[in-house]
């Protein structure tokens, strides 16, 4: 007989035999009440059950499960049984047989009955089906992704067989369920060009769906957030889709939607509004903490204070029968919301110190950030913690493991870099990209300030930050591919990148100019904006890009990628295209949504005052001197030391104190530094005892459309402003004046001030180190004198 079937696989398929009873069996289970009806039917029944049959009791058990309201507890008793084991027998022999559909779709019950992937069923079940994967159809082929997902086999071959088969097939899928599902499974194997064959498929095929799938829509986005990239014409075709069913949505899908919403920084107020309220209707329907950490951790960010308080008395109560995972989620939460419920960070810190053991190296530098930031102090854990990460990190090779765990140790109290410190990083370095070394350099940089402190030596850290300098400009000069420099280069921040290794990225951003296109434009102005490096050829190009790519880049966008342009005060050649394809793009996109923030506004009153300003032709009125008077009631703060100097000297030149005014608020509510009053002889006139001090407002009564402030004046006389320009007024790799400061400059000029900017880089000079130097400057920029100095 097994000779024949050797010889005739196909014969003996096909007359196997049937049971005369299959039908019978099948409806006996549908008038099953419970699993366990059904597993006497597999008890009595089991040396006549079919493949059909089997396949058609896992469906039937595994329908019970769902009905079921603690589904794991559930499941460990369906796993366990008796019959099941029969099930499991019955399957192992009878998958040969089973047609594509119910093979798969065994498998994928089998897996949510908690059988784990190493089990020879399981096993069994996706050989069978890789032996069959060509034939399938496009619903079993996504079932079968999807289990292949489950069993973190993303990057298997399997998986990229799949992957093949879809990229194949692509031209033919017309069911978005079935491919959205795919999209996700294969998104880690594929190439950039596949990827925008995805999003162009799916953008065609969304039509198809109606609004109430919105399965379909949350499998998109996490398409996009896996392959990193912002959509927003399919963002925002999903995020329609949610909002349109915002009430039916539960916890899981609200968490999981703000939480892609948040990686893809795509801002959805309208979503995050409704989430917000269906979130708090929520916090009285969960008294499990599993459910209501994971309520805590979505709403809580976003709470208002009433909310908060209600979330923070709520998790207290619950805080005893948290696990070390769920107290390590809550601590997160509480560091974004900026918790000061010293009760409740005492609490969790408690929960955390008894499970150090159990986190992972990334997981004890998330419990040190955010113990550091709720200003937590226990001696007792952060020395149990220090001896974690010291032992984590002698055993450690991953170069971001290290990272994070050096970090870790940076940030705790009296940190220190020892011999063993030193030797893991020196190990790794030929290994780290730049985010691994600017890791390293941070912590090193709060080594040396520390030791610095306490006067030990610093020696063999500043070597170790000159050998990140050479990996540094090393991998940066390696570097060909722009979208893999750039998923390194937008987190990127602090002291070390910006000296050391700024200018060799503004270099290879250079060199791969041509690679800029509609995909990565936003992102590469918005570092240039970031790092205030002023590059006329990568400006040129952002701006040469929007031109021919307008139709195909976001309105969204656009801010970002204009930013620059402004900030660093530079017209690209094609100015008037440029910015007026900019508008134009933006004209047909303006929403003013209820919840505008502070800074929308900000922007707006910035926006009427160049106008009203810069354009009076338009005769556009100035309505924010409201907006202005409740943003500008408050101190201004302190003198800087070089603004101290120039006071002092300000009032000795002009003839005493009365004569200048410090931190004065102009019509339009500009803020100056000085300000001082000349007669048409250059004398200057003193003020009277209304002199305004610094650190307090003048009393405002102006009225909308202010009149200019030199009409004010005597006949020949002149309104001067002096300001002091820091660095922070100028590009950072040249000593290009930026938009900001030369638009106050414009600004102040029409209200009819003389405006004298001073440069820190000329204040601070060789040329001016003495005092005498500083006064015959200040002489010269007031009075026109020709003294000592001469400004170049």
């Amino acid at each position: 007989m097994f000779r024949l079937r050797a010889i005739c696989p196909f014969s003996w398929r096909v007359f196997h035999f049937r049971p005369f009873s299959c039908e019978t069996l099948i409806r006996q289970m549908d008038k099953c009440t419970d699993e366990e009806q059904v597993f006497d039917l597999i008890e009595k029944n089991k040396a006549i059950f079919s493949e059909k049959q089997v396949g058609y009791a896992f469906n039937i058990l595994w329908q019970f499960q769902k009905q079921k309201t603690s589904l794991f507890k559930s499941v460990e008793c369906i796993r366990d049984h008796p019959q099941f084991l029969t099930l499991y027998n019955l399957t192992t022999n009878k998958m040969e047989f089973m047609n594509d559909d119910n093979l798969v779709n065994v498998l994928y019950i089998t897996q949510h009955f908690a059988v784990e992937a190493h089990d020879p069923l399981v096993e069994a079940l996706v050989t069978e089906a890789w032996r069959r994967l060509e034939r399938f159809d496009i619903n079993v082929l996504s079932k079968f992704s999807s289990c292949l997902a489950d069993q973190h086999l993303n990057f298997s071959p399997l998986m990229g067989k799949i992957a093949d088969i879809v990229n194949r097939k692509l031209e033919t899928i017309q069911d978005l369920r079935s491919l959205s599902v795919l999209m996700v499974s294969i998104s880690s194997l594929i190439s950039q060009r596949f990827q925008d064959q995805l999003v162009n498929k799916t953008e065609l095929l969304f039509d198809t769906i109606d609004s109430s799938q919105v399965n379909i829509a949350r499998r998109i986005v996490q398409f996009l957030r896996n392959i990193k990239y912002s959509y927003y014409p399919l963002l925002e075709r999903c995020n329609k889709v949610f909002l349109s069913h915002v009430n039916h949505l539960d916890l899981e899908s609200i968490s999981k939607i703000l939480s892609l919403y948040h990686f893809l920084q795509f801002h959805s107020f309208e979503f995050v509004l409704m989430a917000k309220k269906r979130l708090t209707e929520m916090i009285p329907q969960f008294d499990h903490p599993a459910s209501f950490v994971k309520l805590f951790v979505a709403l809580g960010p976003m709470a208002g204070p009433e909310e908060k308080k209600q979330l923070e008395s709520t998790i207290l109560l619950m805080s005893e029968e948290l696990t070390s995972q769920q107290a390590l989620a809550v601590m997160g939460a509480m560091e974004e919301m900026e918790s000061r419920n010293s009760r409740l960070i005492k609490k969790i810190a408690s929960i955390l110190h008894k499970h150090l053991d159990d986190y992972k190296p990334v997981e004890l530098l998330k419990i040190t950030k955010a113990l550091i930031f709720l200003h937590f102090q226990s001696k007792e854990l952060f020395v149990k913690l220090k001896e974690l990460l010291h032992s984590y990190l002698k055993i450690s090779v991953k170069p971001s493991e290290i990272s994070s765990l050096v970090c870790a140790i940076s940030m705790l109290p009296s940190p220190h870099l020892d011999e063993v410190g030193i030797s893991r990083i020196e190990a790794v370095l030929p290994q780290c990209d730049l985010n691994d070394l600017n890791g390293f350099a941070t912590s090193i940089l709060r080594w040396i300030q520390y030791d610095c402190m306490h006067l030990d030596s610093t020696g063999k850290q500043l070597k170790l930050l000159q050998k990140l300098d050479h990996y540094g400009h090393q991998s940066l000069q390696k570097c060909n591919n722009l979208n893999l420099l750039w998923e390194e280069l937008k987190s990127l921040k602090g002291d070390w990148f910006a000296q050391s290794l700024l200018e060799e990225t503004i270099a290879t951003l250079q060199r791969l100019v041509d690679e800029i296109n509609y995909m990565n434009v936003a992102g590469i102005a918005s570092f240039i904006s970031r790092t205030n490096c002023l590059s006329t050829l990568l400006l040129d190009r952002i701006a040469s890009v929007v031109l021919q790519q307008i139709e195909k880049i976001h309105p969204f966008s656009v801010l970002a990628i204009i930013l620059p342009f402004s900030i660093l005060n530079y017209d690209p050649p094609q100015r008037n295209e440029f910015f007026g394809t900019c508008i134009q793009h933006l004209n047909s996109y303006l929403i003013l949504c209820s919840s505008l923030n502070r800074r929308v506004q900000f922007r707006l009153m910035e926006l009427n005052r160049a106008v009203c300003l810069e354009c009076p032709e338009y005769q556009i009125p100035w309505f924010h001197d409201r907006f202005c008077q409740q943003h500008y009631n408050k101190d201004i703060g302190s003198m800087n030391g070089a603004q101290q100097q120039i006071s002092k000297m300000l009032a000795e030149i002009l003839g005493g104190i009365n004569c200048v005014k410090a931190s004065v608020l102009t019509p339009y509510y500009h803020m100056i530094d000085f300000e001082c009053i000349l007669d048409k002889r250059k004398k200057p006139l003193p003020y009277g005892s209304h002199n305004i001090t610094l650190g307090k407002l003048p009393e405002m009564h102006w009225e909308s459309n202010t009149q200019i402030v030199g009409s004010r004046l005597p006949p020949g006389a002149e309104r001067i402003a002096l300001e002091f320009l820091d660095l922070r007024a100028f590009c950072t790799n040249i000593p290009h004046l930026k938009g900001k400061s030369a638009m106050k400059k414009r600004h102040l000029e029409i209200l009819g001030y003389r405006v004298i900017q001073i440069p820190h880089f000329e204040w601070n000079s060789m040329a001016l180190s003495t005092k005498d130097a500083r006064m015959d400057y200040l002489r010269e920029r007031i009075f026109g004198e020709d003294k000592k100095y001469s400004r170049k």
